[in-house]
């Protein structure tokens, strides 16, 4: 069955990977943003329309459902000012969106015999968890699950590809870095590839099993993070550096002076309470959905050292100023 679908976020890391996989099924796509722009990348698919509006005003958000038989939400953000039980910008992002979109589904009748919503959560969302990350995605998944819709929840493991914000930025900093000084070091992690999350989503869409279910998607192994820094640090920086655990204490003030800093936050004091719990799998949902996970190593050696195809085009493009 070929679907209108509404992807919100589509315009981040995974719903690139995603939105080419729906394109080439012969789906319709629009995906709304803040800012056209920053979606350049998408303009070339075909069937896709890119539009710019305010996905958090509730009118906005009836118009925009109004007409599609399913609705992708992949918003996720990894920072926020501290808050109780989370800060307000995860509350905006993963809490009061989804209740938007939720609500805007019901008023326009949208119900489990006629569309679809496919919502991205995060391994270990849980409303006890140690960040506020954890627990505003756990908000979230309630209010799905209590939507009465046609749901599917989908919870990552850390994710990783060509444009991930992960292997890369530890693979940036190893370039500079005398030594990796890492609060959390023998946090354990199973990261999933990106193409494979996208597979997961795709396989539902249309699969009426997979209403009313979670399924957490994993990598086929599990690493500590200090393992995951050398590997980037060695195949993305050809450098053998050594990693210095840090006390979580110690790395809290290390992540605030990061929040402090100009530019970018790369690591905050939430980042590292995530660190307190491992992010591993208990079911393999990717299997659930007959989806063989996809090793590590083999991609991310490719994108580390810019011979990965998405990397190379992505090169040519900043050249030619697209």
């Amino acid at each position: 069955m070929l679907h209108k679908i509404l992807v919100i976020g589509g315009s981040g890391f995974i719903g690139r990977h995603l939105i080419a996989q729906l394109v080439e099924q012969g789906h319709r796509i629009t995906v709304p943003t803040r800012k056209r722009d920053r979606a350049r990348h998408l303009w070339l698919h075909p069937k896709l329309d890119v539009i710019e509006a305010d996905v958090h005003c509730p009118d906005t958000m009836a118009r925009l459902v109004a007409g599609h038989t399913a609705v992708i939400n992949l918003v996720g953000v990894l920072h926020s000012k501290p808050g109780s039980p989370y800060g307000p910008d995860f509350a905006k992002n993963h809490v009061d969106l989804v209740r938007k979109i939720v609500g805007a589904m019901q008023q326009a009748g949208v119900g489990a015999e006629n569309a679809r919503l496919l919502h991205m959560s995060a391994l270990g969302a849980s409303a006890q968890g140690s960040s506020m990350y954890s627990r505003s995605k756990a908000a979230g998944e309630a209010l799905v699950r209590d939507s009465g819709l046609a749901w599917t929840i989908f919870q990552p493991s850390v994710v990783f590809g060509p444009e991930d914000q992960f292997l890369n930025t530890f693979a940036k900093l190893a370039k500079i870095a005398p030594v990796f000084p890492l609060a959390g070091s023998g946090a354990r992690l199973q990261p999933v590839y990106v193409q494979d999350v996208a597979q997961a989503f795709v396989t539902a869409l249309d699969d009426r099993a997979t209403i009313g279910q979670t399924y957490q998607l994993a990598g086929p192994r599990v690493y500590t993070l200090a393992e995951l820094v050398r590997f980037a640090a060695a195949v993305g920086a050809h450098r053998n550096i050594p990693v210095l655990p840090l006390p979580l204490g110690i790395g809290k003030l290390q992540a605030l002076a990061m929040e402090l800093a100009p530019g970018p936050t790369l690591m905050s004091r939430d980042n590292v309470d995530s660190l307190k719990a491992d992010n591993v799998a208990t079911d393999d949902g990717l299997a659930r959905l007959g989806i063989h996970a996809q090793a590590m190593e083999p991609i991310a050696t490719l994108y580390l050292q810019g011979k990965h195809p998405r990397t190379r085009s992505d090169g040519w493009r900043v050249r030619a100023h697209r």
